[in-house]
């Protein structure tokens, strides 16, 4: 199959028909786009309860546990330090100092498990081979994400021990015979989990998940608009080999180590001009839009200074209608020399509409730090 007339079926693809579900082709994969709630009532049903997303397109990678130094060669991110029951975010970068990907790195008792974009997935893999020896692709395990306030509650009732788990702890846990590697973390914005478990497991646990009444099913469209207000970057939007992490706000995930005067400065690709944007400023930065109007403004929406200015100093990277906020919303990438405080324009079709800079996130995040 190419994945794109003959998109691959996600493991769960009858349970998701069952429940209603619409899909859509995605990376590669037949995905749930919405269920029966519509994209507007499944993301506010998230933000004020529990909403089960199917995630199993992405790829889970395995590697053993003395590859967390040629990893860390490949991630201006502390792999080394990491410790075991510990989840970290992470990065490829190229050596202009552009991203590759982003990623999610575990410590496990037996190496480390790493879970990547799905569109991403196969040159993933593949620089991982070239790079680190001992790369195992998971391929028998399905990935499902639990979000919002009432999902500890949800996940306690079936496994209790999940409760004490911090933010971005990853564990494993048993369930009905089955290990479930469960880490704290999503890309909501909100409190949740993300489970990996063994395929033939999947149908059972989702089911039992979802005969929970604070518990929706939730589809690609949602998980879109709610990472969006949550000011989470998206691979091929806000990142990609042209934009660095620094420009794309992600300097945050950059260790102290691997900065320069760490122990471990540098020594992954892209060093030098993702330091020296660290050091003296990039030359673009992300911000947040509020378009003044009613109307969302999309990505590729170029950015101006005023009214009649010719030269676009940046391009929207994701746009639409924030729910919870109750308005349209936007991420942008603009000339870092442009003032914080002023007031811009985007062009939609011919026409220049005002949007403030807004600080980021526009909903605020409910991680369990």
């Amino acid at each position: 199959m190419d994945g794109v007339s003959n998109p691959k079926a996600l493991p769960l693809a009858a349970l998701h028909a069952e429940l209603g579900a619409k899909f859509v082709p995605f990376a590669g994969w037949s995905m749930p786009v919405q269920y029966g709630l519509g994209v507007m009532g499944e993301h506010n049903w998230t933000r004020a309860h529990a909403g089960l997303f199917d995630v199993s397109h992405m790829g889970q990678v395995l590697l053993p546990g003395d590859a967390d130094a040629a990893l860390e060669a490949l991630v201006p991110v502390d792999v080394l330090g990491l410790a075991e029951g510990r989840q970290r975010y992470g990065f490829f970068t190229n050596d202009t100092g552009g991203v590759l990907d982003d990623l999610m790195i575990a410590r496990a008792p037996d190496g480390l498990f790493l879970v990547v974009n799905a569109a991403c997935r196969d040159a993933d893999i593949s620089h991982l081979r070239a790079h680190v020896e001992g790369v195992h692709v998971v391929t028998n395990r399905a990935l499902l994400a639990l979000q919002g306030p009432e999902a500890e509650a949800v996940l306690a009732a079936l496994i209790p021990d999940a409760a004490a788990m911090r933010f971005m702890d990853s564990q494993r846990h048993g369930w009905a015979g089955a290990e479930l590697w469960i880490s704290r973390s999503g890309y909501t914005g909100e409190d949740g989990f993300e489970i990996s478990l063994p395929e033939a497991a999947a149908d059972a646990f989702a089911r039992a998940v979802l005969a929970d009444d604070r518990v929706e099913p939730i589809g690609l469209g949602a998980r879109d608009s709610l990472r969006l207000e949550a000011g989470l970057p998206l691979y091929g939007q806000e990142m990609t080999p042209d934009i660095s992490p620094v420009e794309a706000g992600q300097a945050w995930a950059i260790g102290k180590v691997r900065r320069d005067g760490g122990d471990r400065a540098g020594g992954f690709p892209g060093a030098e001009e993702i330091l020296g944007h660290i050091a003296n400023g990039a030359p673009r930065r992300r911000v947040g839009l509020r378009p003044e109007g009613r109307a969302p403004m999309r990505a590729g929406v170029e950015v101006f200074t005023s009214e009649d200015a010719h030269t676009p100093i940046g391009t929207v990277t994701s746009g639409g209608f924030g729910p919870s906020v109750g308005g349209p919303v936007a991420l942008a990438l603009i000339d870092a020399a442009t003032p914080p405080d002023a007031r811009l324009f985007g062009e939609v079709r011919g026409k220049r509409l005002a949007v403030t800079q807004t600080p980021l996130p526009f909903t605020p995040h409910d991680y369990n730090r």
